[in-house]
């Protein structure tokens, strides 16, 4: 059953007080955009290679790091169905990082997405509604698989789609609920129906970049949501399986998985305005040297020059390759490993 929550006026203050502090940082990284729209642009293209493997990568649909860089920068081709796949997520991330405000929610537009996230592998059923009853399974630690949830029937999914998509138009044009609370509902009902034989998933989490882009959070633009997701993984199973409870007899509560997602966005704002202070270029203008050792101060573990040219994307990776050596010469970095296997740590670590 459709679970929109239009008609429920009272939520929790923790709910409350996420999205406020997510409408804050919004109008923040509104004046971040317009002061500092070239040195963003690095950003965007970091996020969309994180979007693309994270969210594939939740799916066991890989390749290296090295050969997805290949592929974005198109200096080779696709050479397996993973690599097929990829691309096609690439795609039509692009189509909503370039479009979000002429996509409408609407079953035609949702099964064209769905079509372009296919196109590449060649699979016959991309851009159609499923043709036969899919589950949600569930691998127990004995390495049984049980049903965790059987969705919608391949004969009402049509009817679901438009009548979820037809909710949430008049949900969200009436503004009788705040868009981000909304856009989880509509995932949670979105990923209860599973209107496809596959892709589902990748689905789920491009239409919520879509809605919440639309909604005017463009975060995810510049911060992956998807790499979010995929680091704090586990939860995303756990509230996803809290809140699609009894959802057939239309008794569940979306509620763990809004604030989930919530504080997904939230993580990825505030992650956003970390790396635009690292950008910041107010006062006395900062060195190379200061960006680089702010940063690898900062963090704990395992430092690769990889992580640094990503959070440092004001400087050319030649002068972070640069400050990391001289860093490692001023004893304020440890180098170990070799290679590709390279990594540092804080001195002040040992």
């Amino acid at each position: 059953m459709i679970t929109v929550p239009w008609n429920r006026k009272q939520w929790g203050t923790d709910i409350l007080n996420l999205v406020a502090r997510i409408h804050e940082c919004k109008g923040r990284q509104d004046l971040f955009v317009r002061q500092k729209p070239v040195e963003l642009e690095r950003l965007v293209k970091i996020a969309k290679i994180q979007s693309t493997e994270a969210s594939n990568r939740i799916e066991g649909i890989v390749t290296t790091g090295t050969r997805i860089k290949q592929l974005f920068e198109e200096k080779t081709t696709p050479r397996n169905r993973d690599e097929d796949e990829i691309m096609g997520y690439r795609d039509v991330l692009n189509t909503i990082h370039e479009s979000h405000d002429y996509i409408p929610i609407r079953p035609s537009y949702v099964l064209q997405l769905h079509k372009d996230l296919l196109a590449k592998s060649g699979l016959s059923y991309g851009g159609h509604f499923k043709n036969v009853q899919n589950y949600i399974s569930e691998t127990r630690a004995d390495g049984t698989v049980f049903t965790r949830f059987t969705p919608v029937e391949p004969f009402c999914t049509p009817d679901a789609v438009e009548n979820l998509c037809n909710a949430y138009e008049q949900a969200i044009s009436g503004e009788r609920i705040n868009a981000l609370i909304l856009i989880p509902s509509f995932i949670i009902d979105f990923l209860c129906i599973h209107p496809f034989n596959d892709g589902n998933g990748r689905m789920s989490r491009l239409l919520t970049l879509l809605l919440i882009y639309k909604s005017g959070y463009e975060v995810g633009k510049y911060i992956s949501i998807e790499r979010q997701i995929e680091l704090t993984k586990d939860r995303y199973y756990e509230t996803l399986e809290l809140s699609d409870a009894d959802w057939h007899e239309g008794k569940n509560d979306p509620t763990p998985f809004i604030r989930y997602m919530l504080q997904v966005i939230l993580a990825c704002y505030t992650e956003f305005e970390k790396r635009v202070g690292i950008m910041d270029d107010s006062g006395s203008r900062s060195h190379a040297y200061d960006i680089v050792k702010n940063y690898v101060s900062s963090k704990i573990g395992k430092i690769t020059a990889v992580d640094v040219v990503a959070n440092c994307p004001k400087l050319a990776k030649s002068s972070v390759l640069r400050e990391i050596k001289r860093l490692t010469e001023e004893g304020v970095l440890i180098k170990l490993g070799g290679g590709r296997s390279t990594y540092y740590i804080r001195s002040d670590s040992k």
